[in-house]
């Protein structure tokens, strides 16, 4: 009796002091139950000088009960310029929801609700901490802070448009980490983006800034085009735009046209694809078909094996050039299905070691996004470009089997006076680049007339690379010809290995 009524006892012990910690569970402070709750940070991209920052979920609803503290910081000497894209929080009191900056000797809020605060801050020192926190609420996006250094006093954030501005040519410097924010563009690089657009993000897609390190663009205003054709480029998707008053493009140094190659002498690759088909013939799959304008299949690896990543197409430039960007595509055939899904590009130059192109900010191997079908040409730039006479292209996933066509970007290192701008293109003019400049195309490049935009002899050199670029871009998807080969079937292949 002694025994069991001690076991009784020490049960009843244990079931108050579970009721008595629950019930200090939820009566604890808010603050407290958000501490236990974890991080409520969202999007965060950080560089020496600049960088992005969001409440989790943005902009969708912040969750509840969460807080978000992080400290950034820019070099020592320099003062910190935050710049607050958006603000949706729904408390009016700051009581448990609010966003505060906090540095060794300053603070700046709290901020929530309706109250006005301030689109940018300049404080007086390079080390601030950003803490976030929210209690219980129905809705609000949270925050959007972009942060650079003062010596980027033209800062903006990743929501702005072309559309904010009225100027014709202007200036601006975007941070680091806009390539993920939600928001739309339309366009592309050639032709010019819809004013709709966001700035940063087209920058990035345009090739002019690397998203981990952010960095300054030039932007010319012009009149708009009844369409904007969308294409993936630096991991940004552009969308397909209908007619609008204006449009941008991007300043631009020239160096982005198309590198000449010799198929049968400047293409080589690991292996190739043969075929014979239903009436007997052979259908090869070479390297001197990678030429991303030439018509027909690509190349085409010998090996299908989704694990063997040692296949490569090389391109020998003939000479050491600066390499700014590539454009691919997969096999350009309906009934093959064929297309590099990622890939890393390899680098030498002459009596060197193959090195491996890396990443910016983290010295480590570069996947590049490749292509999504067969069809569609993808373009990556190289932030900072490739300096070398070879390169090559080694994918890493691929749907079905390796298949490519490649297109390389950029200009001689040193151009010789008696030399042409011709050495810098195609060997082989392409069936769907524009020949010549239409009636359409010379309104489309009339800039908008402004007292302030510059005279002279610049505008013109930009405005006449625009129009080198649009002549060497290849058509769209409906001039791409499928000829007799897709129509055929698919029997055994021959492997044709390269030592």
């Amino acid at each position: 009796m002694v025994a069991g009524a001690r076991g009784g006892c020490a049960q009843a012990g244990a079931a108050r002091r579970g009721l008595l910690a629950l019930l200090l569970a939820v009566s604890a402070p808010l603050w407290l139950q958000a501490e236990e709750l974890g991080d409520g940070c969202g999007h965060i991209v950080t560089y020496k000088d600049s960088g992005t920052m969001t409440s989790k979920n943005y902009p969708g609803t912040y969750p509840n009960h969460t807080i978000c503290e992080k400290t950034i910081t820019v070099p020592k000497g320099k003062r910190l310029i935050l710049r607050l894209g958006d603000l949706d929080i729904e408390s009016q009191t700051c009581a448990s929801d609010y966003l505060l900056f906090t540095s060794s000797s300053d603070q700046y809020g709290p901020y929530c609700g309706s109250m006005t605060v301030p689109k940018e801050l300049l404080l007086n020192t390079s080390e601030v901490t950003v803490r976030f926190e929210s209690g219980s609420h129905i809705s609000g996006r949270g925050f959007l802070l972009t942060y650079a250094s003062s010596d980027h006093p033209d800062l903006i954030t990743c929501l702005e448009r072309a559309n904010h501005y009225l100027k014709t040519e202007y200036s601006k410097f975007c941070p680091a980490g806009c390539r993920d924010i939600a928001g739309d563009i339309s366009g592309n690089v050639v032709h010019g983006y819809r004013d709709t657009s966001l700035l940063c993000k087209a920058a990035i897609h345009a090739g002019v800034i690397a998203d981990e390190v952010g960095g300054q663009i030039g932007v010319l205003l012009r009149r708009g085009m009844s369409r904007y054709e969308g294409i993936l480029a630096n991991g940004v998707l552009s969308r397909h735009g209908s007619l609008s008053d204006k449009r941008f493009l991007f300043t631009s140094n020239g160096c982005s046209r198309s590198l000449s190659l010799e198929p049968d002498r400047q293409i080589r690759a690991s292996s190739s694809w043969e075929w014979i088909n239903e009436t007997g013939d052979q259908v090869r799959w070479s390297p001197g078909q990678a030429r991303l304008q030439d018509q027909g299949p690509s190349w085409a690896s010998g090996d299908r094996s989704k694990n063997h990543k040692r296949e490569w197409l090389r391109i020998d430039l003939g000479e050491k050039k600066k390499i700014t960007g590539i454009r691919t595509t997969g096999s350009t055939q309906s009934n093959f299905n064929f297309y590099v899904k990622s890939f890393v590009m390899n680098f030498r130059n002459n009596n060197s070691k193959w090195e491996t192109y890396k990443g910016i900010v983290n010295n480590e191997e570069k996947v590049f996004q490749g292509n999504s079908n067969f069809r569609d040409p993808v373009r990556n730039n190289f932030i900072p470009p490739i300096v070398a006479r070879y390169v090559r292209v080694i994918p890493q996933t691929w749907h079905q089997r390796i298949a490519l066509k490649v297109e390389l970007l950029g200009c001689q290192i040193a151009p010789s006076k008696t030399q042409g701008n011709d050495s810098l293109v195609w060997s082989k003019t392409s069936l769907n680049t524009v020949g010549s400049t239409n009636r359409e195309d010379e309104t489309i490049l009339k800039p908008i007339p402004s007292e302030e935009m510059p005279k002279g002899g610049r505008r013109k050199e930009i405005l006449m690379d625009q129009l080198r670029l649009r002549k060497q871009t290849v058509g769209s998807r409906s001039n791409i010809p499928l000829p007799g080969i897709s129509q055929l079937s698919l029997p055994s292949a021959t492997i044709m290995k390269r030592r």
